[in-house]
């Protein structure tokens, strides 16, 4: 069993591991299993094995929070010496001078960065594949990794690296993580700042790992939060449990409902109040989330990319995406904001599930038309996507996986704003609760 990221950098502090060799087996099982798994765009060997020659010299190295833990960086910010892909061919390939403030946190941290990971183009979609390969779900390689941190979520689930970054716009955090089957948590609005929020606000940073302690651990780093590192058992929570999908109302399979009701009793065992409840999920908001996938895409393309390169169904989305950008506004965030404090007043946390479908099939998506992308791209981050647009933190939990075709059944888990610390004791609840399997 690959060692958690926890132990991992408590083991190379205490001198008891050496960096080297740490990434050296990381290494090695990127090599033997990644033709597979498909969870990186480049992997940075020759890179990685001399930052953690320099890491072992460090003097200070028996006080880093991430000492020696192989890392997966998603291809999407600035790695010193590095072009960020957004999965695509058609931008720019020039190096990054310098570190963004991910890669540079998590170098400061001790960290060692092995790899970039493979995105949808832009990441748009739910399913990360490009034409030189396809993310896959560990647990049943014929299903996606989900997107658009799906790279970072099968090498995670694959036991390549302990913990990977990744963002999330409407899901692209926590989808991939409930596919695969693993922890995902995307903290609320201005907790890790890099520049603008991508998606006008909806995307920010977090971590992808196998149990809550390496999320905390991972998430400590990114959001420069020494605090989050130790998990704290949370107070009594007033807990709201909500199979409804948003907007629609469509049919949830039986799967997906089952995980709620089984997190639901853990919950209530835990000796949280545990009551059916669901927000008033306002039409506006979804003409607000679908304004912003379009347009925030456009705008990201605009200047930086060659149009006429784009995959096909790029293409049309930056188009539609240019007409709707002067539709973004925030007349929808304030009104579904404002609910969602409301609802909040009385409950402390909502449990829903991840996913509204079951995970896709993998498949080269980015081959297919826009249409045949979009539909299942909506409908499967049901459950996700308001809270990007109203800011909350959120967490993805794994809670049993489906006999049948060994897929994870996962809950997701929200809180008001602040409320990061409360969900990585719950989710340590339910995993001290119901232990899940750390890789496939």
């Amino acid at each position: 069993m690959v060692q958690t990221a926890v132990e991992i950098a408590r083991g190379v502090r205490a001198g008891e591991l050496d960096p080297v060799q740490v990434t050296e087996e990381a290494l090695a099982r990127i090599a033997a299993a990644d033709g597979v798994v498909g969870a990186f765009r480049r992997v940075r060997a020759a890179e990685a094995r001399a930052e953690a020659a320099e890491l072992a010299a460090r003097p200070d190295l028996a006080s880093l929070p991430l000492a020696g833990v192989p890392v997966a960086v998603k291809d999407v910010t600035e790695v010193a010496g590095e072009y960020a892909g957004w999965g695509s061919t058609a931008g720019p390939r020039t190096p990054a001078a310098e570190d963004g403030l991910i890669a540079a946190r998590l170098r400061a941290a001790g960290a060692v960065i092995v790899g970039l990971t493979r995105v949808p183009e832009l990441c748009i979609f739910p399913s990360s594949d490009d034409p030189d390969g396809i993310a896959r779900n560990p647990g049943n390689p014929t299903y996606t990794a989900g997107g658009s941190s799906g790279g970072s979520a099968a090498a995670v689930a694959a036991g390549l690296v302990p913990v990977a970054h990744g963002t999330d716009g409407l899901g692209s955090i926590r989808l991939p993580a409930a596919m695969c089957g693993i922890v995902g948590l995307k903290p609320g609005r201005g907790v890790i700042k890099e520049q603008e929020a991508g998606w006008f606000g909806l995307s920010t940073h977090g971590p992808l790992a196998t149990t809550t302690a390496d999320a905390a651990l991972l998430l400590s780093v990114l959001a420069d939060r020494p605090e989050w590192t130790e998990v704290a058992e949370p107070s009594r929570q007033r807990i709201a449990v909500s199979t409804q999908v948003p907007f629609t109302r469509a049919p949830l399979p039986r799967s997906l409902r089952a995980a709620v009701d089984q997190a639901a009793g853990l919950l209530r065992t835990a000796g949280h109040t545990v009551a059916p409840a669901t927000p008033a999920y306002p039409i506006r908001a979804l003409g607000g989330l679908v304004a912003r996938w379009f347009a925030g895409p456009a705008e990201q393309a605009a200047g930086t990319f060659d149009l006429s390169r784009l995959q096909p169904r790029t293409r049309r989305h930056v188009r539609i995406g240019r007409l709707t950008a002067r539709l973004v506004t925030d007349r929808a965030q304030d009104e579904w904001t404002a609910i969602a404090e409301q609802f909040f007043e009385t409950h402390d946390v909502l449990v829903t599930p991840t996913l509204a479908t079951l995970p896709l099939k993998a498949q080269r998506w980015h081959q297919k038309p826009w249409l045949t992308n979009a539909v299942p791209s909506s409908r499967v981050a049901s459950f996700t996507g308001p809270w990007n647009l109203a800011g909350y933190p959120a967490m993805s939990v794994p809670i049993y996986r489906e006999p049948v075709h060994g897929l994870a059944m996962c809950v997701q888990l929200i809180a008001r704003p602040g409320g990061e610390a409360v969900l990585l004791g719950l989710a340590a609840e339910l995993e001290a609760a119901n232990p899940w399997p750390r890789t496939a």
